[in-house]
């Protein structure tokens, strides 16, 4: 039947019910999904992603809606995608961070979806970045992701962000030398939020001697904000300071760079699902079930019956 043009167009107009109808065909993987976004993805490239991760209850939905009220006061178009916890009972989003976004809900150049993560490791739902394609054709000038949990596998926040914020609380600063392995690399700066609680200003000179002060490979130098988020104080900062890593990586072409390394990552990874589908056939499901007890037993090798099965594929 093929994806209806005039959807297409309402999409691009930027109305709320297509945008919305749009990321629940990508979300439910319906057989429209790939032609939609192969209508969209020329619209596409506008809008400017910021990733934000952090520990639950660091306060990344407060920020992301008091930064959405402040781009709204420049006139910019907002999307906002949260990705929630996997609820256990309906396999969706709990929407949460729904609830949180009371400045900005209402507003119309605001679009906010919750998306499940659906047992992403990297904390970032497989079909994130595919809404933020939506959200960018749809007319958004800057799309704000953020992202379930924290830890060494939530890296794959860079694979969808220009800019990566990592958000933490004063409590954190326990526990940020056991983060330094993963998540102090990723990030393009850092937000302290709840900076009114005790141990604020310890968290942030526990972050500066992890980092050491030291710049990133491409030259730009991560700084640690304080923010209260709660009653907007700090939120200017977070902003300007986005702005400032924005013509970095525009000064130093270094944005058309971090893309195009972002888009063959993504290319990868959608030969890598065709593939996994196009081997994973009846017969070969099959041949896996009735040879892996001689692997139990030893009779032979997982490596020599990965070969097998390689060979009866490309055979």
């Amino acid at each position: 039947m093929g994806v209806d043009r005039d959807f297409i167009n309402r999409i691009l107009q930027g109305e709320r019910v297509s945008v919305a109808r749009a990321i629940s065909i990508i979300e439910n993987e319906h057989s429209d999904a790939i032609e939609t976004l192969r209508k969209l993805y020329p619209h596409t490239g506008r809008a400017y992603r910021v990733g934000m991760t952090g520990p639950p209850g660091a306060g990344k939905s407060t920020i992301a809606n008091k930064l959405a009220k402040l781009y709204r006061e420049a006139n910019k178009q907002v999307g906002i995608i949260a990705v929630d916890p996997t609820s256990p009972f309906t396999g969706g989003a709990l929407l949460g961070d729904r609830i949180r976004m009371t400045d900005v809900e209402l507003d119309s150049g605001v679009f906010i979806r919750s998306m499940a993560s659906r047992g992403s490791l990297g904390g970032l739902s497989k079909k994130a970045r595919e809404a933020a394609d939506v959200l960018d054709a749809s007319g958004c000038d800057i799309i704000l992701m953020e992202t379930v949990g924290v830890g060494q596998s939530e890296l794959d926040i860079v694979r969808a962000a220009d800019t990566t914020v990592v958000v933490l609380v004063p409590e954190s600063g326990d526990s940020i030398q056991a983060m330094k392995a993963g998540l102090m690399e990723i990030a393009d700066f850092f937000v302290v939020n709840k900076a009114d609680r005790a141990g604020a200003e310890q968290a942030v000179r526990s972050i500066k001697m992890v980092l050491n002060f030291k710049t990133q490979s491409n030259g730009w130098n991560p700084d640690v904000l304080q923010t209260i988020a709660s009653e907007g104080k700090g939120i200017d900062l977070v902003a300007d300071m986005i702005a400032s890593h924005r013509n970095f990586l525009q000064e130093k072409n270094l944005l058309n760079k971090k893309r195009t390394e972002r888009m063959i990552e993504r290319i990868r990874e959608l030969i890598g699902e065709h593939l996994r589908v196009e081997f994973w056939t009846a017969d070969r499901e099959k041949m896996l079930k009735s040879k892996i007890q001689d692997v139990l037993s030893l009779h032979t090798t997982p490596y020599d019956l990965a070969e097998q099965l390689l060979n009866h594929f490309k055979h």
